[in-house]
């Protein structure tokens, strides 16, 4: 049996995850009784879940509404983005100073499953590799602190991500950016790895903004 912590945690995860992957839109009202029901707990951990949301800017309490998922603004992009190209163009420099031979292994090995989902049109396995990719440098850069911002930042992006990675033609140009990447931290030359990072990062934002653009959203 679950104590009230974890049954909090267990709510926030699912609502978090819910929100993030789009599953739960800009808009949607989060009605404490329905969720109960569908989650099958008490009104108290999803009251205290969603007070998390609201810390976190995924949700805000609107009046004569309740709580109401936030979408990801034009600006929490570009925040987003920018943040990221710092963070992870240092952890993809530390990576090739520091990656043993098992997370070189496991990197090509995603690519060459990236490589293989390209030919079948799964942009879905593309994605969740993507995600695998990144957590790897991460962990490669050797730096506990790095690893943890990076992996609690990573769950505020994937949205805004996963929403890049869909756009028409993004996935083909993504794989090969990943490969310059890897490229350059198997060959233990820091300076070209965090410089790809750093461009495929930016690629990702200005394919982001230009599908945005597209499809007449302001926010994911």
């Amino acid at each position: 049996m679950m104590d009230g912590d974890s049954l909090r945690i267990r709510v926030f995860n699912t609502l978090e995850n819910q929100i993030l992957n789009g599953e739960l839109m800009p808009g949607d009202a989060l009605n404490e009784i329905k969720l109960s029901k569908e989650l099958g707990v008490s009104r108290t951990p999803i009251r205290e879940a969603l007070r998390q949301l609201e810390l976190e800017g995924l949700v805000e309490n609107v009046p004569n509404k309740g709580c109401v998922v936030i979408g990801i603004s034009e600006k929490d992009i570009e925040d987003i983005y920018a943040i990221r190209v710092r963070m992870e163009g240092l952890a993809a420099r530390w990576s090739a100073l520091h990656i043993t031979k098992e997370d070189k292994n496991r990197l090509n090995e995603i690519l060459d499953l990236q490589e293989f989902y390209l030919q079948k049109e799964d942009y879905d396995r593309i994605w969740k590799l993507d995600t695998e990719f990144h957590s790897i440098i991460y962990k490669a850069a050797d730096s506990r602190p790095l690893q943890n911002m990076l992996t609690s930042f990573h769950n505020y992006v994937r949205r805004a991500r996963g929403f890049s990675m869909k756009a028409e033609g993004r996935s083909v140009k993504t794989v090969a950016e990943h490969r310059k990447i890897v490229d350059a931290i198997c060959a233990g030359d820091p300076d070209a790895a965090e410089e790809a990072m750093k461009s495929h990062i930016l690629k990702a934002l200005d394919n982001l903004k230009e599908n945005l653009k597209r499809s007449g959203k302001s926010s994911v």
